[in-house]
């Protein structure tokens, strides 16, 4: 199954990159876009962002999942990966609601009261000050010019519907739930990672993982496009999901 989904991957991944699918239809959009379809639940977790993405989710998949596949079989790791990976969209899209409602007030504070430096600030936070610099200071030094303030609304209502419509993809998820998985049942199994070469047992390693994580997705810098709160719902799912496993085939024993 592992090889399978390596294999499912790269395929489509293939396919994404020559146009033959897009992310417009299979990666998942917000549930209040225009764009979402309830079958990018799925889909998103098949498609990646780049050859760096593809790579570090299946070298993780590659490593961690083969010893999980024996251990429940082909049919409960497959369950396994996607009812994780859906998971992860479900907590991905709650915080994302969040996180837009907040985005929707600001817009519409902005489009009530536009000043320069509310213009700055909105684009510096949620643009990663990918803006014309040159119109900024000169709104700066005509805060009350028709045209620019104009040209400041218009260039925020961009800037909500490239966020608001802006995709998740990738199979991080699922590989944060063999993360997670891989600690709980194989807790005191000693890793050699390449970036810390002394051994570490796999239950630190998920605890430090998942802790980063959770301190990256509540303090969000500028430029990080990484959907953590993705990654730890994930995790999260694992977690419930083994212990019920668990408890379900204790007492069938």
């Amino acid at each position: 199954m592992v090889r399978n989904l390596l294999i499912i991957n790269v395929v489509v991944f293939l396919l994404q990159i020559n146009g033959v699918i897009s992310l417009e239809t299979f990666a998942l959009h917000y549930f209040g876009s225009e764009l979402f379809r309830p079958i990018q639940l799925f889909t998103h977790m098949f498609m990646h962002g780049g050859w760096s993405h593809l790579f570090s989710n299946m070298f993780s998949l590659f490593i961690f999942g083969p010893m999980l596949e024996r251990f429940w079989g082909p049919q409960r790791f497959l369950a396994f990966y996607l009812i994780t990976g859906l998971g992860a969209s479900f907590l991905y899209s709650g915080v994302r609601a969040y996180e837009l409602n907040g985005l929707e007030s600001e817009t519409a504070t902005y489009m009530v009261n536009p000043e320069p430096m509310a213009f700055y600030n909105y684009m510096e936070e949620h643009y990663n000050g990918r803006y014309n610099t040159e119109f900024a200071v000169e709104f700066r030094r005509n805060p009350d010019n028709p045209t620019y303030i104009e040209e400041s609304k218009e260039a925020v209502r961009y800037v909500f519907g490239q966020v608001f419509n802006s995709p998740m993809l990738g199979a991080s998820g699922a590989v944060f739930g063999i993360l997670m998985a891989f600690g709980l049942l194989f807790p005191n199994l000693e890793l050699f990672l390449i970036f810390l070469p002394i051994p570490i047992k796999a239950k630190y390693f998920v605890l430090l993982y998942g802790g980063y994580e959770l301190y990256a997705g509540f303090n969000r810098v500028p430029g990080d496009n990484v959907a953590h709160f993705a990654h730890l719902g994930g995790m999260l799912f694992a977690y419930i999901l083994v212990r019920m496993w668990q408890r379900n085939d204790y007492r069938n024993f």
